[in-house]
């Protein structure tokens, strides 16, 4: 009966425990993390073992914001950058970022910054190596990006993302056409 007793008491601790936890991060006066950037899409993945497939990654910029572009005109500026987790059943080609635009904003007039502003899409290829298992596998990734308006940039964030990469089992091949007697395309 005391064994029962210390088990109920450590469950009611636990649950008033995580509903303290819950209303703390719901708390209406605490202030909410700012977006800037949102991850759009990522088109649908499937690769068979020892080939590739082509992936796109689109994300938006929240007007009035922008971001510095991979290739950020100026040492000091931080690139938007993509990083992944992988399984070992994929694997990433190199990336295709987008040119940026080039932009002058009211700080400094006379200088153009490369940003990425609205939606941008991120190219590359996803690659299953040729003892890949078929299977669905889950791909965490991770934007890293400084994203500013027309008076100052905020400190760098990262934006967590995930989508899927089908394996398909190696394709047999397409059966090839015989060539009968009626065909146009025998070679005698």
């Amino acid at each position: 009966m005391k064994l029962y007793r210390l088990i109920l008491l450590a469950l009611c601790v636990g649950l008033y425990a995580g509903l303290m936890t819950i209303a703390q991060e719901r708390e209406p006066g605490a202030p909410k993390p700012r977006v800037f950037v949102d991850f759009v899409s990522a088109n649908n993945i499937v690769v068979t073992p020892g080939h590739s497939a082509p992936v796109q990654f689109t994300f938006h910029v929240q007007d009035p914001y922008h971001i510095n572009s991979s290739k950020p005109l100026t040492e000091e500026l931080i690139p938007t950058e993509l990083h992944f987790s992988l399984p070992p059943e994929v694997a990433f080609g190199k990336l295709q970022y987008p040119a940026g635009q080039l932009m002058s904003f009211p700080f400094d007039p006379s200088t153009k910054l490369s940003v990425y502003s609205g939606d941008f899409a991120i190219k590359g290829l996803v690659m299953a190596p040729g003892q890949a298992s078929s299977g669905t596998y889950t791909v965490h990734g991770e934007l890293k990006y400084q994203a500013c308006d027309n008076n100052a940039c905020y400190p760098p964030k990262k934006l967590p993302f995930a989508f899927n990469v089908k394996v398909s089992s190696a394709s047999k091949g397409v059966p090839k056409a015989r060539a009968t007697k009626t065909s146009p395309h025998i070679h005698n």
